[in-house]
């Protein structure tokens, strides 16, 4: 067994390293620099504590875009220097952001051992690559990001950092292949344990969903599939899902190998971004010369987000999530018990503040309890874990359930593929199937139609932007000079009803958040968010 000493290492804060909503996302050129990464993660060691250190299991692994696999073996040198007892690791270092949640809640080690916490490598849909982004966050034992009292308190170790730990003389450890590898420190052994990316998810996927009745789906003749993972972690489950476990042609996978640059693309699953499904799909500037498949979908880099097309059929994200919520019970096993009776009432439907109020109205439809969070998936694990939320999902293409702590893009084209082969169950030999735009226009005639835009404003100058923003919040104060300058805009507008900061106080544990985002309310139920 090869030993190691632990070093303590000199350094000194390094300016801007406060995590964002999903952790601290900036330039490979950044995270290079010495002592860069090490100081933000001996700052999340000194922010946990005792007990989710010393002696515990963590999970390092990501998305797999460039600097990965340099980070992690940082992250395993210091795990150990800090009195880790074991890292687990996805092979190659992949692990997609849901599948490191659910190895968290769900995997057990051959010693019994439960993870405590991860180290995820993911700057989730932004770009990859020597000159692109790279990020880190730390997720909780519940398998969810680390809330804003954890977050804060690694910002603040930053900014007064002396010295890191770390073990200089433990050797590289093998990513590539499956197993354990020990060595021995001062406080006892230490192992770093290679496992399957994919195994602990599928399973989890086996739990929630009627494979058979999916398979069943995707054998007809008259149902066609295809998914685009834009060369993200996704890859990593695509095939086995999809292919091995469900039966759909390999044929059906676009750009499902992972790659450090996610093949040069942009992996943000989009109408602008996932252009190669978007023209398969029929909704390309240039109509294609093939039939469209029935259903399509994209993952992100960290393949927690996602988005459903039709054949020539986009759905919204916000529709998205409302029309899960509306078909789980019948569609979806892992709902249908808990929605007997009054039980069903104990179910909550869940979504950012930012996202339209297409759930809103299901909620109300079905007499579901409701909440509206602020941007973050971390606002929804708390009400989670306190047994107050089922169902939830945000604008930006996130949706996911109880099942884990993180949004799930495979989650939620599994979902899709439930309520397609839920609503086609006596008519897959039939002349027409039920297509992804019949369940949403029935979604419509039912609920209503949400109108949804939201756009992306991407490298602005950061200076003029808060001052955009301080304009936005100083007109506030008089709703009457906002309807007149709306009036000025288009006569038809409805007038401004009301506007402010959206505050959110946690019902759990009676936290605050403040300053997360600028609302204006129409008396017409419209809304402009910002």
């Amino acid at each position: 067994m090869v030993k190691f000493n632990v070093t303590r290492k000199e350094t000194s804060p390094i300016d801007g390293q406060k995590p964002g909503t999903s952790g601290l996302r900036k330039k490979v050129k950044v995270f290079k620099q010495p002592n860069y990464l090490q100081n933000f993660v001996q700052s999340t060691f000194n922010a946990l504590t005792p007990e989710k250190v010393k002696g515990a299991t963590l999970v390092v692994s990501g998305d797999g875009r460039y600097y990965s696999k340099d980070a992690i073996q940082i992250i395993i040198k210091m795990a150990a220097a800090n009195g880790v007892r074991r890292v687990w690791v996805g092979q190659h270092g992949l692990l997609s952001t849901p599948a490191v949640s659910a190895v968290i809640r769900e995997r057990v080690g051959a010693d019994g051992s439960k993870a405590t916490g991860a180290f995820i490598l993911t700057a989730s849909h932004n770009p990859g690559g020597p000159h692109e982004d790279f990020g880190i966050k730390y997720n909780m034992e519940n398998g969810g990001p680390a809330p804003e009292g954890i977050t804060d308190k690694i910002f603040e170790n930053t900014k007064t950092i002396k010295e890191y730990l770390v073990a200089e003389d433990l050797p590289d450890v093998d990513i590539s292949t499956i197993g354990v590898t020990s060595f021995g420190g001062a406080e006892g052994q230490f192992d770093v344990d290679v496992f399957d990316s994919a195994s602990d998810y599928v399973k989890l996927m086996k739990s929630i969903f009627d494979f058979e009745s999916i398979k069943k789906l995707l054998s007809s003749p008259k149902f066609t599939f295809c998914y685009d993972a834009l060369h993200g972690v996704a890859g990593a489950y695509a095939k086995r899902i999809f292919v091995e476990e469900l039966g759909a042609p390999e044929s059906s996978l676009l750009n499902c190998v992972p790659k450090e640059d996610f093949g040069g693309g942009h992996p943000d699953p989009n109408l602008t971004y996932a252009k190669e499904l978007v023209a398969r799909m029929g909704l390309g500037k240039t109509p294609s010369q093939d039939e469209p498949p029935e259903f399509g979908a994209a993952a992100d880099g960290d393949a927690d987000r996602n988005m459903v097309l039709g054949k020539r059929f986009f759905v919204t994200p916000s529709d998205s999530v409302a029309i899960i919520a509306a078909n789980a019970v019948e569609s979806i096993p892992y709902f249908s018990s808990g929605l007997k009776g009054v039980a069903r009432f104990d179910i909550v439907l869940l979504r950012s503040m930012p996202t339209s109020a297409a759930l809103d109205v299901v909620a109300k439809h079905l007499n579901l309890k409701f909440f509206e969070v602020p941007t973050g998936w971390k606002f929804f694990g708390n009400l989670m874990d306190a047994g107050l939320c089922s169902v939830c999902g945000e604008e930006s293409f996130g949706t996911g359930s109880d099942h884990i702590r993180e949004k799930d893009g495979i989650w939620a084209v599994l979902a899709w593929l439930s309520i397609l082969a839920y609503k086609n169950k006596e008519n897959l030999n039939g002349d027409q199937l039920v297509t992804v735009e019949d369940i949403v226009r029935k979604h419509w005639e039912t609920y209503g139609r949400h109108y949804y835009t939201r756009y992306d404003y991407e490298n602005v100058d950061a200076g003029a932007a808060k001052e955009l923003m301080a304009h936005l919040v100083k007109l506030q104060s008089s709703i009457p000079d906002v309807n007149k300058l709306v009036k000025e805009i288009h006569s038809d507008v409805s007038n401004v009803a009301s506007a402010d900061e959206f505050e959110y106080k946690d019902p759990v544990d009676g936290s605050i958040s403040k300053h997360q985002g600028i609302r204006y309310l129409f008396e017409d139920g419209s809304r402009l968010v910002s």
